[in-house]
Order: C-alpha cells, then structure tokens, then sequence
C-alpha cells in the first residue's frame, strides 16, 4: 500500500483514480503528476515501483498544496473574511450558502436539519 502526503492510496485502483483521495487533488491534477512523474495513469496502485512511488512523492512536493496545509489556507481564508465583516464572511458566519444560492427554499445541507416553527397560542 503507498502512502503518499499522509495519506494511504486504496489498494486495486488506478494510480490516476487512487491520487484523488489525497484532498487538494482532483482527476485532471493526478493526470498532470503521473505525466511528470513519468507513470502510467492506468498503472494499478498496488503495482507501483518504489522509484515510481518516490517520484510521484517529489512531483507532490515540488507542485502542489495537499492535505494539510492547504486545509489550513483555507481555514485561514474564510477566518479572514468573517472577521473583514464582508458579505460573504458573514454567510459563513451564519451557516448559510455563501455563493448567492436560494434559500426560502432548498439550502437544507448549509442550513441543517429544519426546525419545529413554533405557533402561537390561541386566547380564548
């Protein structure tokens, strides 16, 4: 099993499809890193050389932000926009979609489960 940027590849998968488990990676990137690491995108990742699995390491290194730090950029990013006060800090804020979606209706994953509306007793 290969384990490159922490991350441990899935065993059986094409190195092209098993590279986008690392988060920061997605398909037409694992692409670029097996071309210059100079692999087979088709190569299963249980079949990889060591000399492969290293170079795929370096290209990572040298090319690319994954896992953990580009988490943090990202942590860092909205942080920053939330304390700017900006319209969009402020939807972050409030747990709301950020990029100009509707909400009367739909919205559920950012706004969470839907509460109970509470009805007003009648006098009588």
């Amino acid at each position: 099993m290969a384990r490159i940027a922490g991350v441990d590849l899935p065993r059986r998968k094409r190195i092209d499809i098993a590279l986008t488990y690392i988060f920061g990676i997605g398909r037409s990137s694992a692409r670029q890193i097996c071309e210059k690491a100079e692999v087979d995108p088709s190569t299963n990742s249980d079949d990889l050389t060591e000399r492969d699995i290293v170079a795929i390491r370096q290209v990572i290194d040298n090319d690319c932000k994954v896992e953990g730090d580009l988490r943090r950029e990202v942590s860092i990013n909205v942080k920053r926009l939330m304390d700017l006060g900006c319209y969009r800090g402020l939807r972050h804020r409030r747990g709301l979609p950020v990029r100009g979606q509707r909400t009367h209706t739909n919205a559920r994953t950012r706004k969470g489960k839907r509460r109970a509306a509470v009805k007003k007793k009648k006098r009588s």
